[in-house]
């Protein structure tokens, strides 16, 4: 009887035992430490963004130079910067545009919009395109007044020699011209001066006189 007792409560022992499971290599429970391991560590890691360069293009002007930006004029360049804009750093230039008051930054990679500034020979032509007689086309003033903006915003010389000539005249302009005529004549007007200025290198007075005697202009009308 005795022995029988004891084999029972072997058995029970036995069966109140919770049994324990060994960790398998490579279990769910190692890989759990080592990605919080890994998580702590990205943490600290800085993220360094690399900063990539604008395509390199030569420069083809020089800080006090003169030159043209079509829908502005003649303007002067004071600096060349870099700037980081969207991770790519860029080079342009800073072109102050004396008339408006204005500094603009062009990159580098589009210096093709800019020119320099007409040749003494050029300034000479556009004015003797000034002394002929004017092509006013008979179409209607819309169409006339588009094409006119067109030739002025296109940074030409002998175009806007066009427009200052055909808009030209030659006494009261309030009386004969159109606000809207008006407007355009002043704009490729002062723009033209402007660059016969930096070219003959004269105060402005010198070149408006040069202008005006050209479109025989009566220089006493303001």
């Amino acid at each position: 009887m005795k022995k029988n007792k004891k084999k029972i409560l072997k058995k029970n022992k036995k069966r109140g035992r919770p049994k324990i499971k060994k960790l398998e290599k490579g279990s769910n429970l190692g890989k759990v430490g080592s990605t919080e391991k890994n998580l702590k560590w990205n943490e600290q890691k800085v993220e360094i963004k690399k900063i990539k360069k604008q395509p390199a293009e030569k420069r083809i002007f020089n800080i006090k130079d003169y030159v043209v930006y079509p829908k502005h004029g003649v303007g002067k360049i004071v600096g060349v910067e870099k700037a980081v804009i969207g991770n790519i750093e860029i080079q342009f230039y800073k072109v102050f545009i004396e008339k408006e008051k204005l500094t603009l930054s062009i990159p580098l990679n589009q210096q093709s919009h800019l020119r320099p500034v007409s040749s003494l020979h050029q300034i000479n032509k556009a004015i003797s395109i000034l002394k002929s007689k004017p092509k006013i086309k008979r179409t209607m003033w819309s169409r006339r007044a588009q094409e006119y903006e067109q030739k002025i915003n296109s940074g030409k010389i002998y175009e806007l020699a066009e427009v200052v000539r055909d808009l030209n005249k030659n006494s009261d302009m309030s009386a004969d011209q159109s606000y809207s005529e008006r407007q355009l004549f002043e704009k490729a007007y002062e723009r033209l001066i402007s660059e016969t200025e930096v070219v003959l290198k004269s105060g402005y007075e010198v070149a408006q006189k040069k202008i005006d005697k050209a479109l025989n202009r009566n220089q006493n009308v303001e």
